[in-house]
């Protein structure tokens, strides 16, 4: 047991653990987007780097990729739209399916914010070496793997 987790039990606690990853995580993110002069949550995000990466990409394969609800996935795509960061349009291969991709501002906007989204990486895990960084990251995504196995 480390002296931090002898202080504080919750912190043998993954659950609690993870929330409070997650907490700082947001606060990273919020802080350097609006010092930068944006706003954007970082589902939102999620959503425009994976439409630079996949444009055209149907809702319910974007909320697959950004690990999202598909129920909900509707209503960040509605926010991005009323924005005029994404286009929709009927997919021509399922008319039951729309298609989502960047508009020409939201390619400007992501283009701009990237940058600073990879740079804040680091100071989301400050305190660790790169060697740790790299270890935590193998973690997380063998959990994240093993949670979602079908």
């Amino acid at each position: 047991m480390t002296d931090t987790a002898r202080l504080d039990p919750l912190l043998t606690m993954p659950g609690h653990v993870l929330r409070r990853l997650h907490q700082l995580s947001t606060a990273v993110f919020q802080e350097r987007i609006k010092a930068a002069g944006h706003e954007m949550t970082s589902v939102q995000y999620a959503a425009l780097r994976t439409l630079a990466e996949h444009p055209g990409i149907d809702q319910a394969g974007l909320a697959a990729r950004i690990a999202y609800d598909r129920a909900t996935i509707g209503g960040v795509v509605d926010r991005l739209e009323q924005k005029g960061l994404v286009e929709r349009c009927v997919s021509p291969r399922d008319r039951r399916a729309r298609e989502v991709r960047l508009s020409e501002q939201g390619q400007a906007l992501f283009d701009e914010v990237r940058p600073l989204v990879d740079g804040l990486q680091d100071d989301i895990l400050a305190g660790l070496t790169d060697k740790e960084r790299a270890q935590f990251l193998t973690l997380g995504a063998k959990v994240i793997a093993a949670a979602t196995r079908d």
